[in-house]
């Protein structure tokens, strides 16, 4: 697997990516129809959309959001994210 970085800052260090909350999950797939990235899988089982792919969706994007009619997604408070984002941009920073 390629390492991919955003900002200098390992992908995989950025817990910027979609949650699903089951209960509210319709199955409608309009997450899966929204994102380009293919962050979202359609569970057949449980006919559900899931997260498969996190460190695929774009650091700041939750355009899927706006699209699903369950308000099933959910991100971290984009505040307190950028706040955690700007400190591991000054320490990856340091390192170089």
């Amino acid at each position: 697997m390629e390492k991919r970085f955003y900002l200098g800052i390992p992908r995989e260090e950025i817990n910027w990516y979609p949650v699903i909350d089951k209960e509210k999950c319709t199955g409608c797939q309009e997450c899966l129809n929204t994102c380009p990235n293919s962050v979202f899988v359609f569970n057949e089982e449980l006919s559900k959309a899931e997260v498969s792919n996190p460190y695929n969706c774009v650091v700041l994007c939750d355009k899927c959001t706006l699209f699903c009619p369950s308000e099933a997604i959910s991100f971290p408070d984009k505040d307190q994210f950028k706040k955690l984002l700007r400190e591991l941009i000054s320490k990856y920073r340091t390192k170089e």
